[in-house]
């Protein structure tokens, strides 16, 4: 967001520069812009009317070139290189500084050897070079060296400008993801309806498993509380009948004993 922000003024000032010149005094704006240290947009300066005069001159490679740095990469311009003007030292940093933005659109992981390619970088310690002070501390990207892995991860890449039919991928883009969200949305209400029917569920059953271990508690007592009045009747069947067969012994013990005290008589 920052390095957007710096550009704004950057721009705003490109703009009212172009609008104001005219004819070959263009080519030192363009010149001056594709090399500016920290300006990585070029398509509202690309708007500008004034620019079409340089269209159908000598100087409409300019118009060209601008374009390759709204757009294009180091290897875009290694491939018609015979058609578009020299690039100063400045020029070639920025246009691969915009390379490597490119990539990063593509991927959030960046090998060194597709860099060192793209960038026809010589070796890694040039590499790690650039994109460390060329890259990372201008703030156009933001990511870890894993010189382990020999690739650059990519955390953070500033925006380039919108190529043509980019836009109508990319509201492409939103929509099917729009779609997908309002699938998973879907999804996660089921779910959430699931869980509050289950547990509801849950909770009547809980209920009635209460219910019914109350009813067993009650029942047990009640099994309890019969068998306690079995057990207590019972106790005092057994005492009368043991009292009674006392009674009986002590009876027959008074008869013995009157047996044998009476005398006998003889005839």
């Amino acid at each position: 967001m920052e390095i957007e922000q710096k550009q704004a003024q950057i721009i705003d000032y490109f703009v009212k520069q172009a609008s104001n010149l005219n004819g070959s005094t263009l080519v030192s704006l363009v010149v001056e812009a594709t090399s500016h240290p920290s300006l990585f947009a070029f398509s509202e300066i690309l708007s500008v009317p004034n620019l079409l005069q340089l269209q159908g001159t000598e100087n409409s490679a300019y118009i060209d070139l601008l374009r390759l740095f709204a757009h294009g990469t180091w290897t875009d311009y290694k491939s018609n290189a015979v058609l578009l003007p020299k690039l100063l030292p400045e020029q070639v940093v920025k246009l691969k500084q915009l390379s490597v933005l490119t990539l990063a659109e593509m991927n959030k992981v960046l090998p060194y050897d597709q860099l060192q390619k793209e960038l026809e970088v010589a070796n890694v310690r040039e590499l790690e070079d650039f994109l460390i002070n060329e890259c990372m501390h201008v703030g156009i990207v933001k990511g870890k060296l894993n010189q382990l892995r020999r690739c650059f991860e990519v955390q953070f890449a500033a925006g380039r400008d919108l190529r043509q039919g980019q836009l109508e991928n990319m509201t492409q883009s939103l929509t099917n993801w729009l779609a997908t969200s309002d699938n998973l949305l879907s999804t996660i209400q089921e779910k959430i309806k699931w869980a509050e029917t289950m547990g509801e569920l849950d909770k009547n059953h809980k209920k009635e498993v209460k219910y019914h271990l109350q009813d067993a508690k009650k029942a047990l007592n009640s099994k309890k509380f019969h068998y306690k009045q079995a057990s207590n009747l019972l106790r005092m069947n057994m005492d009368y009948f043991f009292e009674l067969d006392g009674e009986t012994d002590c009876e027959e013990d008074l008869i013995r004993s009157k047996r044998k005290r009476s005398p006998k008589n003889y005839i």
